[in-house]
């Protein structure tokens, strides 16, 4: 059994058919991406994993437990965190209260402490700002605290949506090599992202997504090869 499991899942805006039927696997250790365009479901995708958004029909399940029965709050203590699209700081608060609140399920202080010092050798450019206020910060100081914000949950999957948007393309290459030292430390990672070429080529697998229905899954290398993807989202001819 893999790590994460969507399996059929059918979920809906209103009257809005957003998913239909989407089954995708993330295997321990695994950095798996989704690419897809606009409006294809993606960020759908993970609002119904992190149980933002319930779905109709079908399961999510982690470590073999299903994750239906959780409110998002709950599922975060499970094992999940997501980092959204937009970044989603909270902007008033400082970083260190900030990633504090990332940690707002646990009780282990000693660790929580620990674990912002991890964030701060990540990302050492926080541990110089830790007493800014987060609205402060460039976008892309904004993306590395939205994602040490999510690691201080321990995450067994952290879902990471649209973490190089709005960033200056200097700024992209090492958000996606953060990616991969998170991945290598021992986190596993669903990565949703629009710039396919960088997601692919960083992911282990990944899937494509249209309209809301998974239309190819392969190895990332294979996926890169793939004639249909390099046509629609690769930009190459």
């Amino acid at each position: 059994m893999a790590l994460l499991e969507v399996e059929n899942v059918h979920s809906y805006y209103g009257n809005i058919h957003a998913l239909k039927g989407i089954s995708l696997t993330v295997e321990k250790g695994e950095i798996v991406t989704l690419i897809g365009a606009n409006g294809a479901g993606k960020s759908t995708t993970l609002k119904t994993i992190s149980g933002i958004v319930r779905p109709r029909v079908g399961t999510v399940t982690l470590d073999g437990e299903d994750l239906s029965q959780f409110p998002a709050h709950e599922i975060v203590g499970k094992g999940l965190s997501q980092v959204p699209e937009g970044r989603g700081v909270f902007a008033r608060l400082t970083v260190m209260e900030n990633l504090e609140l990332g940690a707002y399920i646990r009780d282990d202080g000693k660790q929580i402490a620990e674990d912002i010092e991890r964030v701060f050798g990540i990302f050492p450019r926080l541990k110089e700002r830790q007493k800014q206020t987060a609205g402060t910060l460039s976008g892309g100081e904004q993306q590395m605290l939205a994602m040490g914000r999510a690691m201080l949950a321990r995450p067994k999957v952290l879902l990471l949506d649209e973490p190089s948007m709005g960033l200056a393309p200097i700024l992209v290459e090492g958000i996606f090599e953060t990616v991969q030292t998170i991945n290598k430390e021992g986190t596993t990672v669903l990565l949703v992202e629009q710039n396919a070429l960088m997601a692919l080529q960083i992911a282990h697998r990944g899937y494509v997504i249209q309209t809301g229905e998974i239309v190819l899954h392969d190895d990332a290398k294979a996926l890169q090869k793939n004639e249909t993807v390099q046509k629609a989202y690769l930009g190459m001819e």
